[in-house]
């Protein structure tokens, strides 16, 4: 534990005390399975900390080593991890298949990539790092599993006494016979290291004759298969025929399953990292393949311009007007930052940001225009006059210039709008300002924004946007 110290009096120097001392307490008396693909948002709560401060601290202790950061796809129906990913850049673009719930998805950032911290091996050894000797159940909730799934135990045992017939292990090679009594309800043989499924469609009158199935387990994940069955005994013959040991399972698909599989918890997804700016600044060159083009539904873009800087420079003199903007810029930046933002760029004297949500970007632009007025104040000038434009919606992150950057109509507008902005007027579609939390956010400040239809470059017919006084 003295290198964890060590390693901890480091992260103090980059990370929120308070953080670093609930990672570092976690690290030394956390029971393995707590310190297994660590929900962050979970964490937070339990710790009473805050969630961005949190993120923050744990990207810099995987930086540090602490962690071993990982990108896990989850399936929608039953969030079962189909794939874990170092990096990004591993992420593939075709669909993944889960066997389980017999469906093929295409990977959006969304909230199918789940972003989670397991405890470094050369910190501490746990359990979860040797998967092959976990029990099976232990596979199931700390492999299969992502930590999204609300499992506790008592849950999780009234899952397996309700809906599992069977469940064995098999090391490779093995083969086992099982005999089971087929209730009259859809029935799932599942094995979550192979992802390799069978479904079982049992209906119509019980029979007393012993019906067969069989299933070989060897890492090809073939399309699933459904056999019809009837109520009464079957013989399962089951072969392993992988290099890994397999647990195989047969599941009830009814009430039991379904309820468990609904009891989600909130997880830090990739594109609420990649719209945070300590990992902006910590995986610069970590992020995307050159060729790679991660689809995201929904992401808010921010962008400023400072009015008259062209003038500015010849009116109070270049080195005047470079402090100026300098001074403009850290404001801007740190305001962004603290919204839960990030930056994508700044363009001369322009900005251009993102957010997971549009009332962070709402906040964060009137607390801009109210920064932009305290300079002015202090200077005794107007010369610090930003304009700010907020579009949300699709977009993708793709890498340009070696860095992360985004592309598409969303950003192209959100641009736009800026451009039509006066000065300390923040301009934002109706996508923006017709969202709940905004319209709560300007009504709580008072604002009404005034809506108006112009005609922006590229785009076809007038488009309504709001100024917000």
């Amino acid at each position: 534990m003295g290198n964890v110290q060590s390693l901890c009096a480091v992260l103090r120097q980059s990370a929120d005390p308070r953080v670093t001392d609930a990672i570092e307490a976690l690290i030394a008396t956390g029971a393995d399975h707590e310190l297994n693909r660590i929900n962050l948002i979970e964490f937070a709560a339990r710790a009473g900390l805050d969630e961005e401060r949190v993120i923050a601290g744990f990207l810099h202790a995987s930086r540090l080593g602490l962690f071993d950061l990982t990108w896990n796809v989850l399936c929608p129906g039953c969030s079962g991890v189909l794939g874990a990913h170092d990096t990004l850049k591993q992420l593939r673009p075709e669909d993944y298949h889960c066997g389980l719930c017999a469906a093929g998805y295409e990977v959006s950032v969304d909230d199918q990539v789940e972003v989670a911290f397991t405890v470094s091996p050369r910190v501490r050894r746990i359990a979860a790092h040797d998967p092959e000797t976990l029990p099976g159940w232990d596979y199931w909730r700390q492999i299969f599993w992502s930590s999204g799934i609300d499992i506790s135990d008592a849950t999780f045992d009234r899952l397996v006494e309700k809906a599992a017939l069977e469940a064995l292990e098999l090391a490779p090679g093995e083969k086992a016979v099982v005999s089971l009594q087929l209730p009259s309800e859809f029935v799932i043989v599942f094995e979550p290291v192979t992802h390799a499924a069978l479904f079982l469609d049992v209906r119509g009158e019980p029979t007393r004759d012993r019906q067969a199935a069989s299933m070989a387990f060897d890492g090809v994940h073939a399309p699933t298969g459904t056999l019809p069955m009837r109520p009464g005994p079957l013989r399962l013959a089951l072969e392993n025929q992988s290099r890994s040991r397999v647990r195989p399972s047969v599941w009830i698909a009814g009430d039991a399953l379904h309820d468990l599989l609904g009891k989600r918890k909130p997880i830090v997804t990739a594109k609420r990292i990649l719209a945070n700016q300590t990992f902006r600044d910590l995986y610069k060159a970590d992020n995307l393949n050159v060729d790679q083009r991660l689809k995201i539904t929904s992401l808010t873009f921010l962008f400023t311009d400072l009015k008259g800087s062209t003038a500015l420079y010849e009116r109070v003199g270049d080195l005047a007007a470079f402090d100026l903007v300098r001074a403009h810029f850290r404001v801007l930046l740190d305001i962004i930052a603290s919204e839960a933002g990030a930056v994508v760029k700044t363009i001369g004297d322009a900005v251009m940001a993102t957010f997971v949500k549009p009332e962070q970007a709402v906040a964060a632009g009137l607390r801009m225009r109210e920064a932009m007025d305290a300079l002015n104040a202090e200077r005794g000038t107007q010369d610090l006059l930003v304009k700010i434009g907020i579009h949300e919606g699709a977009c993708l992150a793709v890498m340009l210039n070696d860095r992360q950057d985004y592309f598409g109509q969303t950003v192209n507008i959100a641009a736009r709008v800026q451009g039509q902005a006066t000065e300390r007027a923040i301009n934002a579609t109706g996508a923006v300002v017709k969202e709940p939390a905004v319209a709560g956010l300007l009504a709580r400040v008072g604002l009404v924004p005034a809506p108006k239809h112009v005609a922006l470059r590229g785009i076809a017919g007038k488009v309504e946007i709001f100024e917000i006084p």
